[in-house]
């Protein structure tokens, strides 16, 4: 991984925070329901479109596989979602991101996280550590579920987990991962996630010192590493 790689993405995160926060909260922000029933805004369509645009002048070679317009179907390719947490985005909440990853041969090289209405970004290239605004992050070391702080997205997961547990809440969304990353919370459980949505969060997360799975129920888990068995099997449980 060059050092070029993580520079170019943490400009796309520029670029997309600069076209991102200048939509959040705008009077005539456009919201449309895709087939899949969930929400995109004229926003999410202008950032996947100028990053596409601008590693195409930049990264000749390189595709893109995005939310919002699929894969190129190259081997070296840019995985982003334009704004992670589009429902958040529509109705004025600040908890939202965009998820830049570089894949190359299906090895994920470098990731950006950012969140300009938090103030906000985490990045991470690979060998070479996890950050969050400048500072190197590290997950926590918890190694017991009954002293555990977990996150869940969804209802059901969050009612199975919180009598095990220290401490449950649902906080969804990126938020959740980037927040085991930085010891904060010692693992999340997600829905299942398609790669736009779990690529840069896990190499974040892998790079901290935590770990990135998938549980039997297709449900995305990322822990501190101590506690990811632990919590797979407790979802696995009924």
């Amino acid at each position: 991984m060059a050092d070029a790689d993580l520079d170019f993405a943490l400009g796309l995160a520029d670029l997309a925070d600069s076209i991102s926060l200048a939509r959040f909260r705008s009077a005539d922000l456009h919201v449309e329901t895709k087939p899949d029933l969930t929400p995109v805004t004229d926003a999410d369509r202008t950032v996947e479109r100028a990053l596409r645009e601008l590693i195409g002048a930049e990264r000749p070679g390189e595709g893109v596989l995005g939310e919002e317009e699929g894969d190129d179907g190259t081997v070296v390719r840019w995985v982003i979602d334009p704004i992670d947490g589009t429902r958040n985005f529509s109705r004025g909440l600040p908890v939202w991101a965009t998820l830049i990853a570089l894949e190359r041969e299906g090895a994920l090289e470098a990731a950006v996280v950012s969140a300009p209405a938090l103030g906000r970004r985490w990045w991470a290239a690979r060998g070479a550590g996890a950050f969050a605004d400048g500072a190197a992050i590290r997950v926590s070391s918890v190694a017991g579920l009954a002293d555990a702080s977990v996150s869940c997205s969804l209802g059901s997961d969050l009612a199975r987990v919180e009598s095990r547990v220290w401490h449950a809440r649902g906080l969804g969304d990126f938020w959740q991962h980037v927040l085991v990353a930085e010891g904060a919370l010692d693992a999340a459980v997600d829905v299942q996630l398609e790669a736009w949505d779990s690529a840069a969060v896990k190499l974040v997360v892998l790079e901290a010192g935590g770990r990135a799975g998938v549980a039997a129920g297709g449900q995305f888990v990322t822990s501190n590493g101590l506690l990811q068995d632990g919590v797979l099997a407790l979802l696995g449980d009924g």
